[in-house]
């Protein structure tokens, strides 16, 4: 029974060690060809090196850059930001993507209030688990300081323990709400990127009939927000419509097949 175990043991392990090997290879492969400016092909080996071993921020950051090789900038950025969806501190990618966004043709308006602007960007520059440890080590050090204050003879020092338990506090709070905001980014599917050359919005969940339900024109690379999404039919045909924002004073319907969710 052991002997069998043993042999079992050994061929799962033997498995793993063949995808592992399997999946660098691919990645091996995908470099060599981007080096040798085949983009197509090693767009194509990343993407499945990603279904063989799974994800990585890094992956979808060399598929990002793939994509942008071949002109096609809507994909680029779509792999840019789900690559900083898994590593917000990936400075590569994200200053790939504001490149690549700087470059595109749509500059939407306004979007969101400027308080919730600064603090989602600010959380976002880091993971929720990293908020989450500076947070815990506020604590610490807050119970630290309030010991100081609580035990200690010495004014000046009570004065610090005092003081400083309060500006901790105040950190570990932030710290939290960051923790939050970040989770919130990276677990989130309600962004969605533009991938045709140029789509028509509608102000109705179906293509427009005529001028008077076109309500604007976006290019490849725009990122909009998904408020809501329908499924309708026409001949047996199913074609999902999202009711998304592009601004603060831009909403409307586009096609599914238009866009790719983040």
């Amino acid at each position: 029974m052991n002997f069998r175990i043993s042999h079992i043991i050994a061929a799962l392990a033997l498995l793993c060690q063949t995808f592992s090997m399997s999946a660098q290879s691919l990645v091996e492969s995908a470099d060599s060809a981007y080096a040798a400016d085949d983009f197509a092909k090693s767009t194509a080996l990343y993407l499945k090196a990603a279904e063989v071993d799974g994800t990585s921020s890094n992956l979808f950051y060399n598929i990002g850059n793939s994509y942008y090789r071949q002109g096609k900038p809507g994909m680029a950025i779509l792999y840019y930001e789900r690559a900083l969806r898994l590593d917000p501190s990936n400075v590569d990618a994200r200053a790939n993507l504001e490149f690549v966004n700087s470059r595109i043709t749509d500059e939407p308006g306004d979007r969101g209030m400027f308080i919730s602007n600064t603090v989602n960007g600010i959380a976002c520059r880091l993971s929720g688990n990293v908020w989450a440890g500076m947070a815990i080590g506020c604590f610490i050090l807050m119970l630290g300081a309030v010991a100081l204050y609580i035990f200690s003879a010495n004014v000046p020092l009570r004065k610090v323990g005092f003081f400083g338990g309060f500006v901790l506090l105040a950190l570990c709070v932030i710290a939290n709400v960051f923790a939050s905001v970040s989770t919130r980014y990276s677990t989130a599917h309600d962004r969605a990127v533009v991938i045709d050359p140029s789509t028509l919005l509608s102000t109705s969940p179906r293509v427009p009939k005529d001028r008077s339900e076109e309500a604007m024109l976006l290019h490849e690379g725009t990122c909009v927000e998904i408020l809501d999404s329908v499924t309708t039919r026409i001949d047996s045909v199913a074609t999902k419509w999202y009711d998304v924002k592009v601004d603060n004073n831009h909403r409307a319907w586009i096609s599914g097949k238009a866009v790719a969710v983040i």
